[in-house]
């Protein structure tokens, strides 16, 4: 008995490729407001900047992660979710070194322009640490340290966040196996676009 055409493989591919070009345009508009806003030192601006990003930050994640529940493609919307808020972080962080910076100079080893104060933040994040910018005052090095914590809570926490959030949404339509880690798979398919395996003498399973 002759089976059944198989489906596109390459429709998962096409969801891929649309959620990692998604991540990639919120990120370029991230970082091109970044480096457009009207930031400047004063100390009022700069608080009302940091809470309202971080709020942002916050509201994003939450957003995402109840995306991700309600997502026929709970692994795919994972991925489009850490590719949106993990911009965001790191330019709330910049955003917030450059005001230090820039309300007092000297808070740091040399003066920094947005672009030294988003590869500071990078090099913080990636654990690279080469030395040439480096926290000097007391402030600085606070503001340091936070963004280490907040490293360690993204890469943590928020990371658990989304891969409980990816199992959850696994398991309302009954695609989790036991064990499942969550892990984006290019070729994510619905059960009934997955070929039964064929039994010896050319049955299939089940």
């Amino acid at each position: 008995m002759a089976r059944p055409a198989r489906r596109d493989r390459g429709v998962p591919r096409r969801l891929l490729a649309g959620a990692l070009l998604r991540s990639l345009a919120v990120a370029t508009a991230i970082f091109v407001l970044y480096f457009t806003a009207p930031l400047d030192g004063k100390r009022l601006r700069l608080t009302l900047w940091v809470i309202v990003l971080l709020v942002a930050v916050v509201a994003l994640l939450v957003w995402q992660v109840r995306c991700i529940l309600r997502s026929p493609h709970p692994r795919l919307r994972a991925v489009e979710a850490v590719g949106t808020t993990l911009p965001l972080f790191l330019a709330v962080c910049a955003a917030t070194h450059f005001l230090i910076e820039l309300a007092n100079p000297g808070n740091y080893s040399q003066s920094m322009t947005r672009m030294d104060a988003l590869y500071f933040v990078v090099t913080v994040f990636a654990t690279v640490g080469f030395g040439d910018i480096t926290p000097v005052s007391e402030t600085a090095r606070i503001v340091t340290t936070l963004q280490m914590v907040g490293d360690l809570v993204f890469v943590g926490v928020i990371a658990r966040v989304l891969v409980g959030a990816v199992q959850e949404g696994l398991r309302r339509q009954g695609r989790a196996p036991a064990g499942d880690s969550g892990l984006p798979l290019p070729d994510e398919l619905a059960p009934e676009d997955r070929d039964e395996p064929e039994r010896p003498g050319g049955r299939t399973a089940g």
